[in-house]
């Protein structure tokens, strides 16, 4: 059972160095999601509708296709970045921030500063404990 206080709630000096790498991390993201999301329209809007043209000595056709589909998939990645630094910030602000949620132990400070967003420790990622 998760006990109420994260393991770092008194230890304002970390959670706002914490802050700091998130908010500089999903503003690396958000603008990733966006500017891919973008890439991907101006690819749909290059092709017309029902064009599956293939230019044999080119290789094109289904190139703008496979580009578009890879920004939205990597647009999509960003975008669940993006929610899951989200979900951390409202963790520092409930002060459960810092907990395991398999194993309810503290998450080391190192793997924090690495992976601000983490939400297990690194035994429990690597399936190193089995779920209690």
């Amino acid at each position: 059972m998760r006990p109420k206080a994260g393991p770092y709630a008194k230890d304002v000096k970390f959670l706002d160095e914490v802050r700091e790498l998130l908010l500089a991390e999903r503003a690396i993201y958000q603008e990733q999601a966006t500017s891919l999301r973008a890439e991907a329209d101006s690819l749909a809007l290059e092709r017309e509708p029902g064009d599956v043209q293939f230019d044999e000595e080119s290789g094109e056709g289904g190139t703008v296709t496979v580009d578009r589909e890879r920004n939205l998939a990597l647009s999509g990645q960003a975008t669940l970045a993006v929610e899951e630094i989200d979900d951390a910030l409202r963790r520092i602000d409930d002060k459960t921030y810092g907990y395991c949620e398999r194993c309810f132990q503290p998450i080391p400070k190192p793997r924090l500063r690495a992976l601000p967003y983490a939400r297990l420790c690194v035994a429990c990622k690597s399936g190193g404990l089995s779920r209690r």
